[in-house]
């Protein structure tokens, strides 16, 4: 596996505890709809929450937060979408993102945006 797809999978599974730890019920990871993904959809509360995961080693492209431009959103909202046309029970959703700083193994910074976009 390449050292970005590493990084990648080690900060969502920081990420995951993380949201568990906030009381977050996991529904899906990694949930597809043609060639678009969303991270984690998890229930808080009522509320059903998508949320985009970004992890870095360094700042050195940016903040990772910053990944999520426009194009990135359209799609989470179109997977969104196609979800809630699946599971029409759920009446509160939001968007949040989750910014990682991961360096050597260990979280350096978390941050979490919730309704990050709408």
């Amino acid at each position: 596996m390449s050292k970005h797809l590493e990084l990648g999978k080690a900060g969502e599974e920081q990420a995951h505890a993380y949201l568990r730890g906030k009381g977050h019920v996991l529904l899906e990871i990694n949930y597809r709809f043609g060639h678009k993904e969303v991270d984690v959809i998890s229930l808080s509360g009522d509320i059903l929450v998508f949320t985009e995961i970004k992890t870095r080693s360094s700042y050195a492209l940016g903040f990772p937060e910053e990944a999520v431009h426009e194009r990135k959103q359209q799609w989470l909202k179109a997977t969104a979408e196609h979800y809630c046309l699946q599971y029409p029970s759920y009446e509160k959703l939001r968007f949040d993102v989750i910014s990682i700083l991961l360096q050597h193994g260990r979280v350096i910074e978390l941050l979490h945006f919730e309704d990050a976009f709408y």
